[in-house]
């Protein structure tokens, strides 16, 4: 792929495919712009749009088996996701919609407010929903409700499973993400969802940490890339409490029996999976 510089204005790059095709092409986007898609769904026809954002106008690019769509938006770009981006809810716990929405949240929802942006995270990836399942069932079966629950967010991008947990009650709770960018964003969120002060965001290198350098946490979400999870696992064994709970999100069918196998090697068991389509995320104890 070769990008042309330009101004400040991004570049929308999507393709709209077939249900059959649609995890096919979301991995071709995330391995050619080194970014998750977003997949939007058209109620109507079964459709999906796979979308990307970039600030450099892509060029020469063949995207298997669809047809590109590559455009210039203009600075009011953001309106273009309100067609698409919907609320979504977690069950009676936790209802994250975008700031034009008006739907209410039910009668025990904690409401998320979170606009689409460049950072991924909004929930409405198969990964994302998962740990966001996750956040919310463990915190529901703790043995007292008033214990202090603490979370430790690895790869937090927009920061909504951070938001999410604080929202849910967890403390303390930790966030590191490589890209400034993310963290900045992600503080920004948790500040608009009045969370900003349950949450120690951190600019940080996840592979230049110390074993030792966030306590034992109940729970960790590690939302990541294949090659990342496995290469780091006793880094990131070593953040965990005994008896704790560790969610693998972000990887694919094929990948998750390595996956889980290099946790397995520090004594962790899997207890939970959920596999949808191409994506297979799991929970460890």
């Amino acid at each position: 792929m070769h990008t042309q510089q330009t101004s400040k204005r991004l570049w929308e790059v999507s393709a709209v495919v077939s249900e059959a095709d649609e995890e096919i092409v979301a991995v071709w986007f995330e391995e050619t712009f080194q970014q998750v898609p977003s997949v939007y769904i058209d109620a109507r026809t079964g459709t999906r749009t796979v979308t990307i954002y970039s600030p450099a106008r892509p060029t020469h690019l063949k995207c298997p088996p669809g047809r590109l769509r590559i455009r210039k938006l203009d600075p009011n770009w953001k309106e273009s996701w309100k067609k698409h981006f919907q609320p979504m809810e977690i069950g009676d716990a936790l209802l994250i919609k975008p700031s034009w929405s008006k739907k209410r949240p039910g009668k025990s929802q904690k409401v998320i407010v979170l606009d689409p942006g460049l950072s991924f995270g909004t929930g409405q990836h198969a990964t994302t929903s998962y740990c966001l399942n996750e956040i919310v069932r463990l915190a529901k079966s703790a043995s007292s409700p008033r214990r202090l629950r603490s979370f430790l967010d690895i790869g937090t991008g927009s920061g909504i499973l951070a938001i999410a947990a604080a929202k849910m009650g967890y403390a303390p709770i930790f966030a590191i993400d490589y890209d400034a960018d993310a963290v900045r964003i992600a503080k920004a969120n948790a500040k608009r969802n009045r969370v900003a002060h349950k949450i120690q965001f951190e600019h940080r290198d996840l592979t230049e940490l110390k074993l030792r350098h966030f306590p034992r946490c109940d729970l960790i979400g590690a939302n990541l890339i294949y090659d990342m999870l496995c290469a780091e696992a006793k880094r990131i064994t070593s953040w965990l409490k005994p008896g704790g709970n560790l969610v693998l999100a972000g990887i694919l069918r094929e990948q998750f029996a390595k996956v889980s196998a290099s946790y397995e090697r520090f004594g962790l068991k899997l207890t939970r999976s959920k596999m949808h389509n191409e994506w297979h995320s799991g929970t460890m104890t």
